[in-house]
């Protein structure tokens, strides 16, 4: 059965994955040991979010930490030099200060010296928005290979005692390695925002996340199934081609809802679908490198599967892409 071929506007360059890595904290946090500070028990959170388990960070343990772990391990899946590299973009929406960035100190402490360097705030949309950004830099000459990595310490920010997000959100972090291919590997990215719905989600006083629940879950198994089916459209495809689906991994529910709006509408019935969430949480913008890296690690992707990735915060932005899988 020959596979698909992505289609690019005329006169673009191709680009694809080169590589990819993770890595989560060594804290697992069960449902049980949550139900011992809150009230809350496990069959509770299973049905209502479909997390069993998530990670959490050390004190000492920071964002930069961790996506150094994750660019670095992107790297060697590559068999690519930090030399090689010129671009690096931080996906993030937790770091503690807004300046120093996290892109910087990433590249230095892998090796990759003079690089370009930013961090890009799309909250649990980032990585997507930070591979087109990455894909769109090397297609205009601007950059030759781009290390995204999505990471998270949403710890810093979760209101240990507040049941709605203490039971979801977790840390950790992925990374993707971008470079030039002779076959297109990453479509276009379809993207937007939904400005008027930014009291959805938000930060609280400036310290905790807050976000509405129902409204946020009504909104995602509404509006992402769509922005999903304009990547594929954007990618030249249909969605019979897609292999795999990696959808932020916000909750379990509405990754099964997006799933059956997408099989709805063309999706093959064994089209995979990732459920990271049971055993990672919600790690934001490290949630689909994260998910990727894993499941290619368990054998439930495979290189040149083709792998619709789409990323979604109520109020803030959304994403979807196409990619091949490296």
């Amino acid at each position: 059965m020959s596979r698909p071929t992505l289609t690019l506007a005329q006169g673009a360059k191709a680009t694809r994955v080169l590589g990819v890595g993770s890595t989560q904290p060594d804290r697992i946090v069960t449902n049980d040991e949550l139900s011992e500070h809150m009230d809350t028990n496990d069959q509770w959170i299973r049905d209502r979010v479909g997390i069993v388990e998530r990670r959490f960070a050390a004190e000492d343990e920071r964002l930069v930490d961790m996506a150094v772990t994750a660019g670095a391990k992107a790297l060697a899946d590559a068999g690519v030099a930090p030399s090689e590299v010129d671009t690096v973009i931080v996906p993030n929406c937790t770091m503690p200060a807004p300046i120093p960035n996290a892109a910087a100190q990433v590249a230095d402490r892998i090796g990759i010296k003079a690089a370009g360097a930013f961090d890009l705030n799309a909250a649990c949309a980032g990585f997507c928005y930070g591979l087109g950004v990455a894909s769109d830099l090397i297609r205009a000459g601007s950059a030759r290979k781009v290390l995204v990595i999505g990471a998270e310490k949403l710890t810093d920010v979760v209101d240990p005692a507040d049941r709605s997000t203490a039971i979801i959100f977790a840390d950790g972090a992925g990374a993707a390695l971008v470079g030039p291919s002779e076959e297109p590997g990453i479509g276009p990215v379809a993207w937007g925002s939904a400005g008027d719905l930014v009291d959805m989600i938000y930060m609280r006083d400036n310290r905790y996340i807050f976000q509405e629940g129902q409204p946020v879950f009504r909104w995602a198994t509404t509006q992402i199934a769509p922005v999903a089916m304009r990547a594929v459209e954007l990618a030249g495809l249909e969605l019979s081609d897609i292999d795999v689906l990696i959808p932020h991994q916000a909750n379990l529910r509405i990754v099964e809802a997006i799933a059956k709006r997408l099989r709805a509408k063309g999706a093959r019935d064994d089209m995979v679908v990732a459920d990271d969430i049971r055993y990672s949480g919600n790690t934001s913008s490290a949630s689909i490198p994260m998910a990727l890296d894993h499941m290619r690690a368990a054998g439930t992707v495979k290189r040149g599967d083709v792998v619709l990735t789409v990323g979604f915060g109520a109020g803030l932005s959304y994403a979807g892409q196409v990619l091949v899988c490296p």
